[in-house]
C-alpha cells in the first residue's frame, strides 16, 4: 500500500515538473499523473518507461524549432503545453488497457497498450517534424498543396517521422515488455496505421472553422477575439477526439490481428 501511495506521489511530482517546464498545463499535469499511475498499476516500471519515451520525445519535437511553427499554431486548436484533454487523448487508451490488464492479465491487453502509445507517438512525430518540411503538404481529399498544420494533410518528411515514431515505441516495447518479433511487428504496423486513421478522420470528419474577421481557417473556436464559424466536420469531432479514436481503433484492430495470429 505504501509503495502504491509513494508512486502516486511521484506521478504528481513528475506532472508538476512537466508544468514547470511548460510541457503541461495545470490540468494536463493532473491528468498526466492519473494516466501515469494507471499505467504503473498494470505494467509497472516497464509501462512507465514506454510512456516516458513517448512524453519526452514528443515534448522535445514539440519545442524543436518552435519559432518556425508559430504561424502554423494559429491554425491548431492547442498550443505547446498539453491540457487534460490532450493528455487523455494521447494516453487515455493506454491507461484503460493497463487498468484492464491489472484485473485480467492477458497478452492481448499488452498489445493494445503498446499500440495506443505507438499511434500517439507516430502522430505527434508526424505533426511536429512534418511541419518543418520545406514543401507544403498534400491534402488527401484533393491532393492539392495546402498550408502546414492542416489536418488531413501529409508530407514525405511527416510520413518518415510517423514510421520512426511508431518504430521507436515498438522497439522499446519489445525490449521492456519482452514481446516477440511478431508482436513487435504488430505494434509497429498498427502504430503507424493509427496515424493514417488520424489523417483520414482529420481530413473528412474533423471540425474546421473560419475566422470572420481575418478569414483564417483554423481548428480554434475563438480567433481575433470572436467565435469562429464551422465550415467542415462533425460536431464533437475535434482534434483531441480524433487522436483518442485513432489510437483506440488502431489498438483494437491490432488486438484482433494478434488474437487470430495464434491460429495461423
Amino acid at each position: 500500500m505504501m509503495k502504491s501511495l509513494l508512486m502516486l506521489a511521484v506521478m504528481f511530482f513528475l506532472g508538476y515538473a512537466g508544468y514547470r517546464v511548460h510541457s503541461l498545463s495545470k490540468s494536463g499535469a493532473i491528468a498526466a499523473a492519473v494516466v501515469g499511475y494507471a499505467i504503473y498499476l498494470g505494467f509497472g516500471y516497464k509501462g512507465l518507461l514506454i510512456l516516458g519515451v513517448f512524453f519526452v520525445t514528443s515534448s522535445y519535437w514539440s519545442k524543436y524549432k518552435s519559432a518556425a511553427k508559430e504561424k502554423m499554431e494559429e491554425k491548431l486548436a492547442k498550443g505547446g503545453a498539453r491540457d487534460w484533454r490532450q493528455v487523455f487523448a494521447n494516453g487515455g487508451a493506454a491507461a484503460l488497457f493497463s487498468v484492464i490488464y491489472y484485473f485480467s492479465p492477458a497478452s492481448i491487453w499488452l498489445i493494445g497498450f503498446a499500440v495506443s502509445l505507438a499511434s500517439a507517438n507516430s502522430d505527434t512525430w508526424a505533426s511536429e517534424i512534418g511541419s518543418l518540411s520545406k514543401k507544403a503538404p498534400l491534402y488527401i481529399r484533393t491532393f492539392k498543396r495546402v498550408e502546414k498544420g492542416t489536418s488531413g494533410a501529409v508530407s514525405g518528411l511527416g510520413t518518415i517521422a510517423a514510421l520512426s515514431g511508431s518504430f521507436l515505441i515498438a522497439l522499446i516495447s519489445v525490449w521492456s515488455l519482452k514481446l516477440d518479433i511478431l508482436a513487435g511487428g504488430i505494434v509497429f504496423l498498427f502504430g503507424f496505421i493509427g496515424n493514417v486513421i488520424d489523417t483520414l478522420v482529420g481530413a473528412f470528419y474533423q471540425q474546421l472553422f473560419v475566422c470572420r474577421l481575418c478569414g483564417l481557417e483554423t481548428e480554434k473556436r475563438m480567433h481575433c477575439g470572436q467565435r469562429t464559424t464551422r465550415i467542415k466536420g462533425i460536431s464533437l469531432i475535434e482534434n483531441d477526439m480524433v487522436n483518442f479514436l485513432s489510437g483506440l481503433i488502431a489498438a483494437i484492430l491490432a488486438m484482433v490481428v494478434f488474437h487470430f495470429s495464434f491460429f495461423l
